[in-house]
């Protein structure tokens, strides 16, 4: 399959980015809603994007925005809900109910490809709402079985520039002395934005790639407070960790679900009683995952001289 015009869900966000300005180095037109056309100024200027504000909960908006596209991807993905069971409303919403409709409109456009960004540890028996979450989304997207040639993606958790993860331990370790962590013994595979962007360019262009599943990791599994004790050591802050009992960790976690945007929710807490590590290959398709020590440095610490060359750097390998 060679993509003329492919549909990206959640394409302003973090790994949508990543995606978009793959396909927009391959010569894709690509398309990408939005609630907040204002919010995705960072991704219309790569040439070949166009951002329209369409509300994606609303199925004929959502059949005429994908109408007469080669494929459509899915990276839609939240953090943090309101409490439920199986799962909260707000994942419910985002993980699970978002990827229904959009099958639903692939079948009615008559779109056939769909790439579906899910997580690794979607698991319906899994700990955490939000595992559970992922899996009902994955079920949704199975569903379909010949009638949509789809990909599920299951990424470990995604580095990059301008990542909320290792930018967040760096902005931690920055302003406070201690760092007291829950799940300190949880094992990550972490895997950069920009390999999984090339996967899914291989996805789109490979047609074996239909009907798989596949695992998104980085070459070395750490535990989490390896990789904080990593990060504020990068940043010229070395920290002492301080490791938190899950019943501590809860305690910690409960008035921080209050914030507008939590850095920690109990629900977290639980999705780290699981490894996050991949079970095989790090990556499909024979590629070769991108070490975090190769690259991380670049950019976290954005005053030191090493960062002021990373976007020439990556430049030249486009060449």
């Amino acid at each position: 399959m060679n993509p003329r015009r492919v549909v990206i869900i959640g394409g302003s966000g973090f790994i949508g980015s990543a995606i978009a300005n793959r396909l927009s180095a391959a010569g894709v037109s690509v398309l990408i809603p939005t609630r907040r056309r204002s919010r995705a100024g960072h991704v219309l200027l790569l040439p070949t994007v166009e951002v329209l504000e369409v509300d994606l909960h609303d199925p004929a908006a959502l059949v005429g925005l994908i109408a007469g596209a080669d494929a459509v991807i899915n990276t839609v993905g939240i953090l943090h809900s309101r409490s439920g069971s199986p799962y909260g409303p707000d994942f419910a919403r985002a993980h699970v109910e978002l990827p229904k409709k959009i099958v639903a409109a692939c079948r009615n456009a008559g779109v056939r490809r769909l790439i579906h960004i899910s997580a690794l540890g979607a698991d319906a028996e899994g700990p955490s709402e939000y595992q559970r979450s992922k899996a009902a989304g994955e079920a949704a997207i199975r569903s379909t079985g010949s009638d949509l040639d789809w990909t599920i993606l299951r990424p470990s958790v995604v580095f990059g520039r301008g990542d909320s993860f290792l930018n967040m331990f760096a902005s931690l370790a920055r302003t406070v002395p201690v760092l007291p962590l829950a799940g300190a013994k949880a094992r990550f595979q972490p895997v950069y934005v920009e390999d999984v962007a090339e996967v899914v360019w291989r996805c789109l262009t490979e047609p074996e790639s239909a009907g798989q599943i596949y695992e998104l990791a980085g070459p070395t599994a750490y535990s989490l407070r390896e990789l904080v004790e990593y990060v504020s050591a990068l940043v010229g802050r070395p920290r002492p960790v301080i490791p938190l009992p899950e019943s501590l960790a809860m305690v910690q976690a409960r008035p921080m679900e209050l914030a507008p945007n939590p850095l920690m929710s109990r629900d977290n807490v639980r999705s780290m009683r699981v490894d996050n590590v991949a079970s095989g290959a790090p990556l499909p398709f024979g590629l070769q995952p991108t070490a975090l020590e190769a690259v991380v440095p670049a950019w976290l610490g954005e005053d030191s001289g090493r960062a002021r060359y990373y976007p020439f750097r990556r430049q030249a390998r486009r060449h």
